[in-house]
């Protein structure tokens, strides 16, 4: 579904400059977000504020007509304390999760909960490019509202499978730029003592060269 909201969040870097956009925006969000007549496009969602060593977690759940119930909870990052965030979210029938894409802390969390939860991940810089925050409402329940009206852009994360398929080809290309480096040390070593081996020779670390 369309979402007019959405796309001119997208828009608001080409505008930058434009006065009016922003005002026009930040009308439309505000009015959004707190108003009843704002569609609640998902009922049982989650926002996660993720650090190096804690996760606040938010859980809104209601549906339009409803009265709006939250709870939140923090949580330390060690292994078993994710799995008690997944049964925390799993206990309040949880379908959708937010959380933004912050360093690497984002990735041990991601793992443990996309399995079981449809999973948002949002880039940070659009998150804080949403006006219409309330300075008393922390980021976990401010992700969990945005997700909650369909106001987060996803970002592709691919499959666990390529992922790790891309850490191991990031992995050689490293260390084949270390041997490149390591090699092209031993030709200055051996030019500085005057020992001429690529004079004669057309690889010095191949066959020949050893």
């Amino acid at each position: 579904m369309f979402n007019p909201l959405l796309a001119l969040s997208k828009w608001k870097d080409d505008y930058v400059q434009k006065n009016a956009y922003f005002q026009i925006h930040s009308l439309f969000v505000i009015l959004s977000l707190w108003s009843d007549w704002m569609e609640v496009f998902i009922e049982r969602c989650a926002g996660l504020d993720v650090h190096s060593e804690t996760i606040v977690a938010c859980v809104l759940i209601g549906s339009k007509d409803d009265e709006l119930i939250k709870e939140t909870e923090t949580f330390p990052t060690l292994t078993k304390d994710l799995f008690r965030l997944l049964k925390w979210l799993e206990d309040h029938d949880v379908t959708h999760i937010a959380m933004e894409s912050t360093g690497v802390y984002w990735k041990p969390v991601f793992n443990i909960l996309e399995d079981f939860f449809d999973i948002t991940l949002a880039n940070a810089q659009r998150i804080k490019n949403v006006p219409g925050r309330k300075t008393d409402v922390s980021d976990a329940e401010w992700i969990a509202k945005l997700l909650r009206h369909g106001l987060i852009e996803k970002s592709f994360v691919p499959p666990v499978d390529i992922r790790e398929l891309r850490d191991l080809t990031r992995l050689r290309k490293k260390w084949i730029g270390h041997v490149t480096s390591e090699k092209n040390r031993i030709q200055k070593v051996l030019e500085a003592s005057n020992v001429k081996l690529s004079t004669v020779i057309s690889d010095v670390f191949g066959v020949s060269g050893r």
